[in-house]
């Protein structure tokens, strides 16, 4: 497994004035990320997972937290609560089959939805998507998930409507990544 990033770990204060933590996923998180999903309403786990789950099965939560950083990039929000981290939000993106495209999905604790949290996750994912070579962030969407269809939309995401898919929406978006530029010496 690769080396955790560190460096991408950033602390933010909500519009709510709660301090939250954005942050790489890790493998330690296993038990913060079940109970993150299981306290999810069961709307909210219906419009991520698209299907009914009371909880993660072993193999999808060791999927989502034993990641490379690369290809497969997850961030959590947290929170401190009675001295306890707490996961609030987590965004991530998976490459896909096609070269310098990346799968996403975003998740917000119910609780926490309209804080900022998910702009600040996908901040936070695209900027990361950027440094590993992905140039376009696609999703699906439930067509009745009227939210995400609506953040997705202030993003600048692209909207379509896939023949014969009725119930979903692709989302797609094509990042403005900036090109680092080349180092120069000192000016003569």
């Amino acid at each position: 497994m690769a080396d955790y990033p560190s460096q991408l770990v950033t602390h933010h204060v909500l519009s709510n004035g709660t301090p939250v933590t954005i942050r790489p996923i890790r493998r330690e998180d296993s038990g913060m990320e079940q109970e993150f999903v299981r306290h999810l309403s069961a709307d909210s786990r219906y419009c991520r997972f698209m299907g009914t789950l009371l909880e993660l099965t072993p193999k999808k939560l060791q999927y989502f937290t034993e990641i490379d950083y690369d290809r497969h990039m997850a961030f959590v929000a947290t929170v401190m609560q009675e001295g306890k981290e707490m996961e609030i939000g987590v965004a991530r993106y998976v490459a896909t089959e096609k070269p310098g495209n990346c799968e996403f999905a975003i998740t917000v604790d119910d609780a926490w939805q309209g804080t900022g949290v998910a702009g600040l996750l996908m901040i936070a994912l695209q900027e990361a998507a950027c440094q590993h070579g992905f140039g376009t962030m696609e999703g699906l969407v439930l067509a009745s998930n009227r939210k995400m269809l609506k953040f997705a939309r202030q993003l600048g995401f692209k909207t379509r409507h896939e023949p014969g898919e009725g119930d979903t929406v692709h989302i797609e978006l094509q990042l403005q990544c900036v090109q680092a530029r080349p180092a120069t010496g000192p000016s003569p």
